[in-house]
């Protein structure tokens, strides 16, 4: 039988090939794709972020997790769906427009997914209302703005803005992060939250969805 927390290990191992391989053993055993995901894949994943939150690990560790992770993800989508599993919430993410930078944002965007979020990349040099129309027409619970130039931070307040324009800040939180973004700032433009790393990030972005989850 498959030992659920051996793929957690592998997965934490950045070994691809061998969660690929634990996963397909584990479907032919029976276990449910829900508890290879949560049990096998986030737990794995969840384990990352804390030890990257810790400086135990850096990026690259991350990013070979993020593809082990990945891998495993899809054997587990078209069954995930059939069993009627949904993602914890749906959030779009994108670097701001005038800035290509998307490091800080592949990693955001990983984390979220390793905590079973959708997430929708809009790239980067993303407009405030590209923004603004993915939040109303995939329905996202969440508006990440990265953002890694002190020159182009301030469109982070234009999203603010163009989500209030559009009458949709009831019902959609924003967060913003990167290098020259600052706690200070984000209550300035009004944004929801800020968040220091990616592992903190995909934190708060599980607890607004839930939170608005149970408001509507």
């Amino acid at each position: 039988m498959t030992d659920l927390h051996e793929i957690s290990l592998l997965l934490q191992a950045g070994k691809a090939k061998a969660v690929t391989e634990a996963v397909a053993q584990a479907l032919d055993e029976g276990v449910s794709a829900y508890d290879i995901l949560e049990k096998g894949l986030l737990d794995g994943m969840n384990a990352v972020g804390e030890r990257f939150k810790n400086n135990e690990i850096f990026v690259p560790e991350v990013l070979v997790a993020a593809r082990a992770m990945n891998r495993g993800m899809a054997l587990l989508k078209p069954l995930l769906a059939a069993e009627g599993v949904e993602a914890a919430g749906r959030v779009c993410i994108g670097t701001v427009q005038g800035d290509l930078h998307d490091i800080g944002k592949n990693l955001v965007r990983m984390m979220m997914e390793g905590k079973g979020l959708e997430v929708i990349d809009l790239g980067t040099d993303v407009s405030p209302a590209t923004f603004v129309q993915t939040a109303i027409e995939q329905n996202c619970s969440v508006i990440c703005c990265s953002a890694l130039l002190t020159t182009t931070m301030g469109v982070m307040g234009d999203v603010v803005r163009a989500a209030e324009a559009a009458g949709i800040r009831d019902r959609v939180r924003i967060m913003v992060g990167g290098a020259p973004v600052t706690e200070a700032f984000c209550r300035q433009i009004g944004a929801d939250a800020y968040s220091c790393d990616a592992a903190s990030a995909a934190d708060k972005a599980v607890e607004f969805c839930r939170e608005l989850a149970d408001k509507h």
